[in-house]
């Protein structure tokens, strides 16, 4: 229930004294200016994250409901620390306020480009600070009357914008375009704050290249972090992708847009916009969505991928507009694309047991399919294969790899029982050679990248790990610019082939074993799997 003037009066200086510990905290920062971008985002950490949610999510601000005396006392702490890490008043009237509805606030700071006018365009980044007071049947799932303090709704999301405040503000050189940090108010109403402040803008909207917002970032498990808006943009994925080097976060790009957080208010007006959120819960919208349950490790790392997001959109040359066709797009839409491909791939038509392998040097086949390449060429079952293709056996795989990529018509050399000398064979293989084994396509929202659809088993590719739905972003360091080119790189075969994968949002560097087949490359390039 709401407190008595006892416990009022209590809560005020339990907040004075929050605040002047964040403000002590706060002036004894390094000096900004100082560091380098590594260094600056090294300066992001649990511990701090921590300090942010445990005072956010404290009952004395009795669930940060917008235009409350908790949600004001909220507001004031977070303007001081605005102040105190160095951002610039982007509110109303030179203040980091803007006041709406009454007794709700928006809190604004700028972070400067090198446009000192001011006239340059800007990346957004954004996270509302409100949360549902002692909560009621619109906002939450009870039970009603007590606090609700919204640890995760969304103390953690601005925990995490502090964070990336404090790291920006202390680099030792200014971002090419100005960075707006909003906090908004109201959110939980209805995204109230971001809608009033893009009706009543402090900058003008035309400006704005990007919004990323940090909506329930404290509850990091193993499904990763949900990315939304990559579609809204060409190439945000693998700019995000690059950016999450570091923090090696697995990443769950999704299409769908909805309009339940602030990302959705920038969207409507066609900006390019992103959102990281570590999903729902049990606790959400209830009173036990308390700061004891948030994971702070995982809020550094989420902080230090948005650092990193921001800094290089912040510092790109151009940046596309909004992509239209994001706004037809859908999770069903993912499905239909992301669609790995099952291939099968028999070549020469044997089978062996491991088990049954006594000998170094050779493989023992087992049986030989009837009609198939093998048995036509006169292999039987007993056979030891020891030479194929003119390359002597050394183990399954590299064998395996050496079927793909072998031309059509091949010897082979195998031992048989009752022969004193080696039995020469010539087999003609089903199928096109595949020295690499691997199928890809692209689309408009990933320009730069191709996306695998197939990984023969068997092949170079599966032997390099390389799995279906991998994005390759560089064939040794060289950037992929088309289907075409693609193919050009990778079928150079050059030594070593290195690969830049995107996996889930990982970034792998992966080569090609390619000297495993190298004796069966020839100039003339072979002709890959088809592209879908």
């Amino acid at each position: 229930m709401p407190p008595n003037l006892r416990e009022l009066n209590d809560m005020w200086m339990r907040i004075g004294t929050i605040v002047g510990l964040v403000g002590f905290a706060a002036g004894n920062m390094a000096v900004a200016g100082e560091l380098s971008l590594s260094a600056a985002i090294e300066t992001i950490k649990k511990e701090d994250t921590k300090k942010h949610v445990d005072v956010l999510a404290d009952d004395s601000f009795e669930g940060r409901a917008a235009g409350s005396r908790g949600g004001r006392a909220a507001g004031n702490y977070l303007q001081q620390l605005f102040s105190k890490y160095g951002l610039k008043p982007a509110g109303d009237g030179g203040t980091y306020f803007q006041l709406f509805h009454g007794g709700s606030r928006n809190i604004l700071g700028l972070l400067p480009g090198k446009d000192s006018d001011g006239s340059g365009s800007l990346i957004v980044v954004g996270a509302h600070y409100d949360h549902v007071g002692y909560g009621n049947r619109a906002n939450s799932f009870g039970p009603f009357g007590y606090v609700h303090n919204g640890a995760d709704d969304n103390a953690s999301g601005t925990a995490a914008l502090l964070e990336v405040v404090q790291a920006l503000t202390e680099l030792k050189e200014q971002p090419e375009r100005s960075i707006l940090f909003a906090l908004w108010d109201g959110e939980e109403a209805g995204l109230l704050g971001s809608k009033y402040w893009v009706e009543h803008p402090t900058v003008d909207l035309n400006r704005i290249k990007l919004y990323l917002n940090l909506d329930m970032v404290g509850r990091l498990r193993p499904q990763g972090v949900e990315v939304i808006g990559t579609r809204t943009m060409p190439g945000l994925r693998q700019v995000i992708a690059r950016a999450n080097a570091a923090s090696d976060l697995k990443l769950d790009f999704r299409w769908e847009m909805t309009d339940n957080s602030d990302h959705y208010t920038f969207y409507s007006r066609s900006i390019p916009t992103l959102m990281y959120h570590t999903g729902l819960h049990d606790e959400y919208h209830r009173p036990q969505d308390d700061a004891h349950l948030i994971n702070n490790e995982g809020i550094e790392r989420v902080a230090r991928l948005t650092a990193r997001t921001v800094w290089e959109a912040a510092n790109q040359e151009t940046l596309p507009p909004f992509r239209t066709q994001c706004r037809s797009e859908s999770e069903s839409a993912r499905g239909r694309y992301e669609v790995p491909r099952v291939v099968n791939r028999s070549r020469l038509g044997i089978r062996w047991n491991r088990e049954q392998q006594d000998k170094e040097g050779e493989l023992l086949v087992s049986a030989v399919t009837p009609g198939g390449p093998a048995e036509q060429g006169g292999l039987q079952a007993g056979d030891r294969i020891t030479k194929f293709a003119g390359i002597p056996f050394t183990t399954e795989q590299d064998f395996l790899a050496q079927v793909q990529a072998a031309p059509s018509d091949v010897a082979l050399e195998v031992a048989r029982d009752g022969e004193e000398e080696p039995v020469a064979l010539e087999v003609k293989l089903n199928l096109t050679p595949a020295p690499v084994g691997i199928a890809w396509t692209s689309e408009s929202a990933e320009p730069g990248a191709v996306m695998l659809t197939s990984v023969t088993p068997g092949s170079v590719a599966g032997l390099a790990g390389l799995k279906p739905l991998d994005r390759i972003y560089e064939v040794n360091g060289r950037q992929v610019e088309g289907l075409t080119q693609f193919k050009d790189m990778i079928t150079e075969f050059a030594s070593p082939t290195k690969l830049l994968v995107d996996r889930e949002g990982h970034i792998l560097e992966i080569e090609l074993p390619l000297d495993t087949i190298r004796p069966l490359l020839k100039k003339d390039k072979p002709e890959e799997e088809p592209k879908q």
